[in-house]
């Protein structure tokens, strides 16, 4: 049964908790690598070159962070075809392509909310019924924050255009990948972080949960074993795990879920929480309050924090 949770019982599992570099040294007596915790005198201040380079990663272009060899599809393809794609690539969306011009988006979150939500058959769903157009357009030189901010009004992915041509796309993955350490990015996440959670036990149909994520138009449930946070199940799950293994929709959600759980303290801030999501190649992360899960939050909530 899917719920929603304002808290769950004290789960017993570890935090992932990040450590920013400064905090860290390392060791290398004996042969052997091991990260070990640096001597603080005293405070340190950054250097000419350290505040050089944070004031380029501030004023970065989209060119700089954009992703390239973009995969595309076509408005005849069926939906089962263009998820098999997306879930085989591990990648969230598929370019639309009509006589060599791109004229939309179609996403895993479309799949979800406008196919599988309402019943249609993906076989016989055709990529133009569901894909979204016109296209976000943007230049190669704009900067990042800019980028951001588009993102963020628009409410989609964006398309990188130069003298007509497709140059690349920007998801909000792009954007935290290399989000810089600046002001804009020092506040909590518990400011941004949605605290509604949605959960289900791992032994719910699949297809209920499918269901639950495509009404409520929602990237994730929290998966539960007896009552404790063990697992999560993502859009991404779906299509890379079950769609591109032609598996059918009549198991368990725990089944295809990812564990284990990896989670954030409360209080880490904007820019911390990108870049662990970046090393951990995850979109949602959830935030551990005394060890009650507090919320989530989510590539494109860091994004919007970032764009303000």
């Amino acid at each position: 049964m899917v719920h929603l949770s304002q808290g769950l019982p004290r789960p017993q599992f570890q935090e992932n908790i990040y450590i920013p570099l400064n905090n860290t040294g390392i060791d290398l007596r004996g042969g052997i690598t091991t990260m070990a915790k640096a001597k603080r005198p005293g405070v340190r201040f950054p250097s000419i070159l350290d505040r050089a380079y944070s004031e380029y990663k501030r004023h970065r272009k989209v060119s700089d962070i954009m992703t390239t060899g973009v995969v595309v599809t076509t408005p005849g393809r069926s939906m089962a075809d263009a998820a098999r794609i997306m879930g085989e690539r591990h990648i969230g969306s598929l370019m639309v392509v009509k006589y060599g011009c791109p004229i939309g988006i179609v996403t895993e979150r479309d799949f979800i909310s406008r196919v599988l939500a309402k019943g249609l058959d993906p076989g016989n769903t055709a990529v133009e019924q569901v894909m979204s157009f016109p296209l976000i357009r943007i230049c190669p030189d704009l900067e990042i924050r800019e980028a951001a901010r588009t993102m963020i009004k628009r409410k989609g992915r964006l398309a990188v255009f130069s003298c007509g041509r497709l140059e690349g796309i920007v998801t909000a993955s792009d954007l935290i990948r290399d989000m810089p350490d600046a002001p804009e990015t020092s506040l909590s996440v518990d400011e941004y972080m949605t605290r509604n959670l949605v959960c289900a036990e791992g032994d719910t149909p699949l297809s209920e949960v499918v269901d639950t994520i495509g009404r409520k138009r929602i990237g994730s449930v929290i998966i539960s074993r007896e009552g404790k946070p063990h697992a999560i199940f993502t859009e991404r799950d779906l299509l890379s795990s079950l769609l591109a293994k032609g598996s059918g929709m009549d198991i368990e959600v725990g089944e295809i879920s990812s564990s284990p759980l990896i989670t954030a303290p409360s209080g880490i801030s904007i820019h911390e929480a990108a870049q662990m999501m970046a090393s951990k190649h995850i979109r949602r992360l959830p935030i551990v309050r005394k060890n009650d899960l507090a919320g989530i939050i989510t590539a494109r909530d860091l994004v919007e924090a970032y764009a303000q």
